[in-house]
């Protein structure tokens, strides 16, 4: 039987190695991007190649009706959602709490959380309907521990889990499981800024002596959300290569 994903924030970065680990599992992937056209085209085709269904949702998750409306199209192009991973998110420049603007915080508030509850709001009554489905959120390493300098960021992450430990509990008796990835420092388009000396230190603070990669987080997306894990839920898996432990 087929199995359907919708993967926000699907076109590059985690959630483009995301959408290809489901693939490979022979799931069909709904590739949700908000202004990434070329690269959510690109990668629909790559898809396609390996033999899975896929198809482009677009649409800006900060926004409720944009939201509903791409939980919707997903369902008419392939069907029930079988499992859904809100990854969409945005980081600001790092800089203090009291230089950041009432838009920065709203902007960061609105898409790392505010879009996870818009998806999930449009998402959940078909998987209750059918008393099945999983939801993998994904957080950071910040949302569980803080990051000096990201107090945005760092909120809005911390926000995702405590949504993601309520939801495990409520929906839980329709028999659907919720779960959180939390990355620690990976090498994505949003650290691309970093220096070849920020690099090196964030490997050395690293236990494992170096930064992650997008797969590494997608093989922990995709566990969590398949039947190897049937039997977790309301859990936050820290891929970050031991740095909060």
């Amino acid at each position: 039987m087929e199995r359907h994903v919708l993967i926000t924030g699907a076109s590059r970065g985690i959630g483009a190695a995301t959408a290809r680990r489901f693939a490979q599992g022979g799931w069909q992937v709904s590739i949700h991007y908000h202004k990434s056209l070329p690269q959510a085209q690109a990668l629909a085709e790559e898809l396609t190649r390996m033999g899975s269904r896929a198809v482009l949702v677009q649409g800006d998750v900060s926004d409720p009706e944009q939201a509903r409306q791409l939980v919707e199209q997903a369902q008419q192009a392939l069907g029930p959602l079988d499992a859904v991973v809100c990854n969409a998110g945005i980081a600001l420049p790092i800089q203090l709490l009291t230089d950041t603007t009432d838009l920065q915080w709203r902007q960061v508030m609105g898409t790392d959380l505010d879009g996870v509850f818009h998806v999930l709001r449009s998402a959940i009554p078909g998987m209750v309907s059918q008393k099945a489905g999983s939801i993998v959120t994904v957080s950071s390493m910040w949302g569980v521990t803080g990051g000096s300098c990201e107090a945005p960021y760092s909120a809005a992450k911390a926000g995702v889990v405590g949504l993601t430990r309520a939801l495990a509990k409520e929906l839980g008796p329709s028999h659907i499981r919720v779960n959180c990835v939390a990355p620690g420092a990976i090498e994505t388009e949003m650290t691309a800024f970093l220096t070849q000396e920020d690099r090196e230190a964030l490997a050395e603070e690293t236990p494992l002596g170096r930064m992650g990669t997008a797969q590494e987080v997608a093989e922990a997306i995709y566990f969590l959300a398949g039947e190897q894990a049937r039997f977790i839920t309301g859990q936050v898996l820290c891929v970050d290569g031991g740095m909060v432990i």
